[in-house]
């Protein structure tokens, strides 16, 4: 049985690494896809191996996994290529923006001064990278460039630029004391000399368009159909017949040729034999007599169909997600563009993913699946937890889809397809959401041809969605919020937010709609979220800012409800938060502080009056894959945030679970506090809602007094005239608002 660990700085074993970078922490963990296995390297008995948005590792004797990402220790995503030397324990990531991270057994090094070509206006990704000995040659889109990994820095580059056109170096190695790349174009070579930047000076080898090589005791290059061993400038073909080769890896014992079979030759060239591993591999070596594939969707496979990766979704492309009990989620893949309106046609067709609680779980329905795929919200079925409902958002395949757990296979198969009336282009769902008798409702958005925003009610008796259209124009909708009885629903195509009070699901005679516009004080083109706190007022957010609607279900029955904006202080002037900043997502914690996505701009943590920003994460100075989070929910039983991106998804350990009028369990950290190890504040959880804090030193005296709201609260560490405290022991009183509950803390400090 293999077995799985997560070290807790995200450090590879076999990588030695004792630091890990200061953007990431223990309170960060990933949800990352480690299916596509890119490229892999073997070190006694142990693979590396490098996936879209990580690095993972894999001891073949005892199975031990751990893995290393932006969460815990990388600085960025998109991995586009990966080399590791064993001798040195050094590894280098290259990354899809042309930045790399180098990683050694003391440090992980963020390198984003890669040359670039006066001029090149083109991708910028790291194509391959090749260690030889202190060592790279870095393959770009305008040439290579020579990485010097003792000193940490660039040397010479070769600007691959003929009459004004770059050409790409597709892949690159060193060779004696030659560097060989592969072009479009043709094999070419140049020692490291003075003339290595000078283009002209290099050697065209063989001509051809090639996508590989690599070397070690022999050179080997190939183009799709044919590789060579270069044999000192006399190229010998390998003998086999290739039809699409996707990669060329060369050991002191054999040449290892990936194509849709994997086919391994001896250093002379002799053919050894092939195996075929059952799916597309994008990579494969050999170790202790053994093939292992990096496949593209089961990460490290073996021959005898073992699969070995960390536990993740399918993909890493995630759109929305929902929480259930038991740590179950079920996460939705889809894109809209074109202001919510189009959907994004994603040619791997994702669907949607469901972790069980243990194990994550992808439906065979949607592998090969001829239909149009744009999952927008996926749900389990509120009534029977066997079955899952989804949306799926596109032209011609638009609709309602019911999915039943088959638990013998761990898959979800197909049940029931609903059209909700559509035709091509129209009727087209977005989002669920249920009530407290296990109603499920859908909003639909583009309906007929006008352009209405609808919601289909499930009917038990008829299994059927009974279609509720408001008489109103809007093309498009957003999935809805359940609260008080009634479905909030945001409208991304017009300066107006539906609220529909439908009463009694099985009556749609009764129902009363609500419509806030622009002469409620919204603003904008379009909402986009909303969300409520525990005060009941709506927190409405659009393509242009935020407006709050104070005591929202009751406000809303009035003739003319008014939304109000949040006004915070910046130098002495009242300032509009959020202004003019589409707001993606907003969601409340167990505290009443709020969690905002801005597009584009990360993820703002505010105080419950949103006055002050407690956190601000962006993808610079956190482990968010990027700046861009299309979803945001927080499991109020353990305080765990999610962060859903396009790029995959985040958690983050907040310190405030769910919070009531009473004590939690009480935690101050860190303590004690040495000065020379930690210069933050030191933080309490577990506190009531409204809690009263004094601080006193050991003869009785109030250093600090505070009141703390939504079970969290930092301290700075100064007394009251402003100064730090001295070294010494402090007692924490704190009791609730009405001196119900009492708790006590000590903490220990030394300057």
């Amino acid at each position: 049985m293999k077995k799985l660990s997560l070290i807790s700085l995200g450090i590879l074993a076999s990588l030695q690494l004792a630091k890990a970078q200061n953007i990431a922490s223990k309170k960060w963990a990933d949800l990352f896809s480690y299916n596509n296995v890119l490229t892999m390297k073997e070190d006694n008995g142990k693979i590396i191996a490098a996936t879209e948005n990580g690095i993972f590792y894999y001891t073949i004797g005892s199975g031990e996994i751990t893995k290393l990402s932006k969460a815990n220790g990388l600085h960025n995503i998109g991995i586009t290529a990966f080399d590791y030397n064993p001798q040195t324990k050094t590894g280098l990531v290259g990354y899809s923006d042309g930045s790399m991270d180098m990683i050694t057994p003391q440090e992980i090094k963020y390198i984003v001064d890669i040359p670039i070509a006066t001029g090149y206006n083109g991708n910028k990704k790291i194509n391959h990278i090749s260690i030889t000995g202190d060592q790279a040659v870095i393959s770009v889109g305008y040439g290579v460039s020579i990485f010097n990994l003792k000193k940490k820095e660039f040397g010479d580059s070769a600007f691959f630029n003929n009459t004004g056109v770059y050409e790409a170096s597709n892949e690159a190695t060193m060779f004696g004391n030659k560097i060989f790349t592969v072009t479009n174009s043709g094999l070419k070579s140049h020692e490291i000399n003075g003339t290595f930047p000078i283009y002209s000076s290099w050697t065209t080898e063989a001509t051809g368009a090639f996508t590989n090589i690599d070397a070690e005791s022999e050179l080997v290059y190939s183009s799709a159909t044919s590789a060579f061993m270069y044999n000192n400038g006399s190229p010998v073909a390998l003998p086999a017949s290739f039809a699409n080769i996707r990669d060329v890896v060369v050991t002191s014992n054999n040449i290892v040729v990936t194509d849709n079979r994997v086919y391994t030759f001896g250093i002379n060239g002799i053919s050894l034999g092939a195996v075929s591993l059952g799916e597309e591999c994008n990579t494969a070596i050999t170790t202790g007599g053994k093939v292992f594939g990096g496949t593209v969707l089961s990460g490290i496979k073996d021959e005898g169909n073992n699969t070995y990766k960390p536990s993740g979704p399918y993909f890493n492309f995630a759109y929305k997600i929902n929480l259930y009990d038991n740590n179950q989620l079920m996460v939705s893949s889809g894109a809209r563009a074109g202001n919510y309106n189009f959907p994004v046609d994603n040619p791997k067709k994702p669907g949607f993913y469901f972790y069980n609680g243990s194990e994550w779980i992808y439906s065979s329905y949607f592998i090969n699946n001829p239909k149009s795929i744009n999952v927008l919200d996926a749900v389990i079925n509120p009534a029977n937890n066997n079955e899952v409902y989804f949306t799926n958002y596109t032209m011609y395949d638009n609709g309602v889809y019911k999915m039943k757990y088959n638990s013998a296979n761990k898959d979800f198969e197909f049940v029931k397809y609903y059209n909700l009336g559509s035709t091509p282009y129209y009727r087209r769902p977005a989002g669920f959401a249920s009530d407290s008798q296990n109603n499920l409702f859908v909003s639909i958005g583009y309906v007929d041809d006008g352009g209405y925003p609808s919601v289909g009610i499930y009917d038990k008796a008829t299994d059927d969605f009974i279609i509720k259209k408001y008489a109103f124009s809007s093309s498009g909708v957003q999935k809805p919020v359940f609260y008080e009885n009634m479905l909030w629903i945001p409208l991304p195509r017009t300066n107006n937010f539906w609220v529909y009070d439908y009463k009694n699901a099985t009556n749609l005679s009764d129902d009363t709609d609500y419509l806030l516009k622009e002469s409620n004080n919204l603003v904008g083109t379009g909402t986009i979220s909303v969300a409520f706190d525990k005060s009941g007022d709506a927190w409405i957010g659009s393509d242009n800012g935020l407006r709050v609607l104070p005591n929202a279900a009751a406000e809303i029955r009035k003739p003319d409800p008014k939304l109000e904006p949040i006004v915070i202080e910046q130098n002495g002037l009242g300032e509009e938060l959020f202004r003019n900043s589409p707001i993606l997502q907003i969601e409340v914690d167990g505290g009443d502080y709020k969690w905002v996505s801005v597009d584009g701009g990360g993820v703002y943590y505010l105080s419950a009056d949103g006055q002050k920003t407690i956190k601000h994460f962006t993808k610079e100075n956190s482990p968010l894959p990027t700046n861009t989070v299309t979803d945001i929910k927080v499991d109020k039983k353990t305080g765990k945030v999610y962060f859903v991106t396009y790029n995959g998804i985040v958690t983050y350990q907040s310190d405030v679970a769910d919070v009531n009028s009473n004590f939690g369990n009480v935690v101050v950290y860190p303590n004690p506090v040495v000065y020379a190890n930690f210069k933050g504040n030191v933080t309490f959880k577990g506190l009531a809602e409204k809690t009263n804090i004094r601080i006193v030193d050991a003869a009785g005296n109030v250093v600090h007094s505070a009141v703390a709201r939504g079970g969290y609260y930092e301290w700075n560490l100064n007394n009251q005239k402003g100064t730090r405290v001295a070294s010494g022991i402090y007692f924490v009183l704190m009791t609730n608002e009405d001196g119900s509950d009492k708790a006590t803390a000590k903490i220990g400090v030394v300057n």
